[in-house]
C-alpha cells in the first residue's frame, strides 16, 4: 500500500487511543480498529505512520505489528496464546549446557546460573540442568508455576513476550526481564553465547549475520513494546 495520507492523529474513543490516518481510522489485518489503552504505545504507532515516507513496509513498523497481533490474535484467546509460549520452558536454553570447552562452560554458567538462582527463589520451583541437546523432562511443577507467570500477563504483555521467547528460546529469561530481573542487554548477551563462542572461534558470514541482526531487531521491538504497554 502506497501512502495516500497527509495527517495522522490520536483520538480518544471509548476502545481505547485509536490512530487515524485522515481523520479515518487504521484497521488491523482482521479489520479492527488499531486502538490501545496506552497513549504512549498510541504516541510510538502514530509515530510509526507519519514516518511512511512511500510504501508501507512492515518491517519498519514493527510496534503496528505487535499491536495487531495483540488485537487480532492474543486478546481472541489470552490464555492458548499464554500456553504457547509458556511450552518453551520445557527446553528452555538456560538448562542445556556444554560439556567443554571450559571456557564455554565456565562463560554459560556465569551468565545463565544468576537467572535460573532468581526463577527458583521467585517461584519456589527446581529446574533439570543437563549438558548436551538430549532432552530432559522439567518438574512438572516448575512448569506450572512458568506457566502461570505467563498466564497472569495481559494480551500486549504476551504479544512483546512472543519475539522476546521465541528469539532467546528462554522463558526464565523473559520473565526476568518483564520483572526487572534483568536487563533486555543481560537477556539478549545470555542468549547469544552460543553464537558468539561459534563466531570466535569460526568466524561469521552474511547468512549469520542477516539472521542475527533481524532477531535483534525482533527483540528489540518486544522489548521496547513492553515499555510502552
Amino acid at each position: 500500500m502506497r501512502r495516500f495520507w497527509k495527517e495522522v492523529s490520536i483520538v480518544a474513543e471509548p476502545g481505547g487511543h485509536a490512530i487515524k490516518l485522515d481523520g479515518k481510522p487504521v484497521r488491523t489485518p482482521f479489520r479492527a480498529p488499531l486502538a490501545v489503552g496506552s497513549a504512549t504505545l498510541a504516541a510510538a504507532l502514530a509515530d510509526e505512520w507519519r514516518g511512511v515516507v512511500d510504501q508501507i513496509d512492515p518491517q519498519l513498523m514493527p510496534l503496528t505489528g505487535l499491536a495487531n497481533a495483540a488485537i487480532d490474535i492474543v486478546s481472541a484467546d489470552p490464555a492458548r496464546f499464554a500456553a504457547g509460549l509458556a511450552a518453551y520452558g520445557e527446553s528452555d536454553l538456560l538448562c542445556y549446557r556444554a560439556d567443554a570447552p571450559p571456557a564455554l562452560v565456565a562463560r554459560q554458567a556465569d551468565a545463565w546460573d544468576p537467572l535460573l538462582d532468581w526463577a527458583r527463589a521467585r517461584y519456589d520451583v527446581a529446574f533439570e540442568v543437563v549438558t548436551g541437546i538430549m532432552h530432559r523432562p522439567q518438574p512438572p511443577l516448575t512448569l506450572t508455576r512458568l506457566a502461570g507467570a505467563i498466564a497472569a500477563c495481559g494480551p500486549y504483555q504476551l504479544a512483546a513476550l512472543a519475539p522476546i521467547v521465541t528469539v532467546t528460546g528462554s522463558v526464565v529469561a523473559a520473565l526476568a526481564l518483564i520483572e526487572g530481573a534483568a536487563t533486555a542487554e543481560q537477556v539478549w548477551e545470555a542468549a547469544q553465547i552460543d553464537e558468539a563462542w561459534q563466531v570466535e572461534k569460526w568466524g561469521d558470514d552474511d547468512i549469520a549475520i542477516a539472521t542475527r541482526t533481524s532477531h535483534r531487531a525482533e527483540f528489540d521491538a518486544g522489548v521496547r513494546f513492553l515499555t510502552l504497554v
